[in-house]
């Protein structure tokens, strides 16, 4: 019997000993990696093979990250934001030179070790928490029916985080699903410096509102590194976001990355719960939409075993083709794939 307790005493050790070293891993889920948005861990404007990384993690790592709304102190100000509500970090990031040629603020880049070109990168969206109680919608010059309606509106929209709705107005209130409008990796080194407002292959300004937690982002590796980057926080938006904006707000969440090697993919694709989405994204909608349809025969091709004709005839009956966005540039379209209708 004594025998038996000593045993059982220095297992018990040992399991304590191992679940305290686990947790104190650094990048492992009891102990993620920190990435505060500071002059020296943002970028501003752009997706580039030569931006330098904010911070290094290994497949498998998770990461904290916050992100900024994307807009100025003055002008949150001047639209009715108290002072005092305007984060400290967008106050720090104004001192940031280097900016453009697009105008989001992106926390990283993030390097992730072993991912090279051909390789996919998985983010994993475990966790999108609200950073400030309030979000914007504003009208852009560079909006859907930006040559119909000149009215340069902005609109402060307080955030309800218990209840998760947002107070448009009176007898208006939005229901909240938080989500970042720009999660990319480095375009190819030949793109150069890309704007950050047009979506592309590499990801980015998809402003994709499936993307909440519990969702899964795929994108192709471009460049060694990766070098990922996240921002352009939304509250809230409607597919098409036809002014140009959501419910624009700054958000702090937590991510795992997965990096999959060798992997056959051309564009950014995405799991939800529910859904298998694949995306495209062009100047033509008509071109972002066959796109978008193209890559989901591949996957159902791939993935499913099917031809290409019962491929496109299950896409003609199950899976819906939405417009994700008509500005930024390249507009957005995405197909989705109800998990579902596979029974086994």
């Amino acid at each position: 019997m004594l025998k038996f307790y000593k045993s059982y005493f220095f297992t018990s050790l040992f399991l304590v000993l191992s679940i305290g070293i686990k947790a104190q891993i650094k990048g492992s889920e009891h102990n993620p990696y920190q990435l505060e948005a500071t002059p020296s861990t943002i970028i501003w404007g752009n997706y580039w093979s030569e931006n330098k990384p904010a911070l290094t993690v290994k497949s498998g790592d998770f990461v904290k990250v916050h992100t900024l709304i994307t807009s100025n102190p003055e002008r949150l100000e001047a639209a009715g934001v108290a002072p005092d509500l305007v984060e400290k970090e967008l106050r720090e990031v104004q001192t940031v030179k280097d900016r453009g040629p697009g105008g989001h603020i992106l926390t990283g880049p993030i390097y992730v070790e072993n991912a090279e070109p051909g390789d996919v990168l998985e983010i994993k969206i475990k966790s999108i928490d609200l950073a400030i109680p309030y979000g914007y919608n504003a009208i852009g010059q560079s909006g859907f029916l930006s040559d119909e309606i000149f009215d340069r509106k902005m609109m402060i929209i307080p955030l309800d985080s218990k209840r998760m709705i947002g107070h448009f107005a009176d007898e208006i209130e939005i229901p909240l699903r938080p989500f970042f409008g720009s999660m990319g990796v480095a375009p190819p080194k030949k793109a150069g410096k890309w704007n950050s407002a047009p979506p592309w292959i590499h990801g980015g300004n998809l402003d994709n509102k499936e993307l909440v937690a519990g969702s899964s982002l795929f994108i192709p590796v471009f460049v060694k590194g990766a070098l990922f980057e996240i921002g352009d926080g939304h509250a809230a938006q409607g597919n098409g976001e036809v002014d140009i904006t959501a419910i624009e707000t700054s958000l702090k969440g937590e991510l795992q990355f997965i990096v999959h090697k060798k992997k056959n993919l051309e564009w950014p694709m995405a799991e939800t719960k529910t859904h298998i989405i694949t995306m495209g994204c062009d100047r033509d909608l008509t071109a972002a939409t066959r796109i978008a349809v193209r890559q989901m025969l591949k996957y159902l091709e791939r993935e499913k075993g099917m031809t290409e004709a019962d491929a496109y005839m299950l896409c003609s009956v199950a899976v819906d083709v939405n417009i994700t966005e008509l500005v930024d540039g390249n507009v957005g379209v995405h197909a989705m794939l109800p998990k579902s209708i596979f029974v086994k």
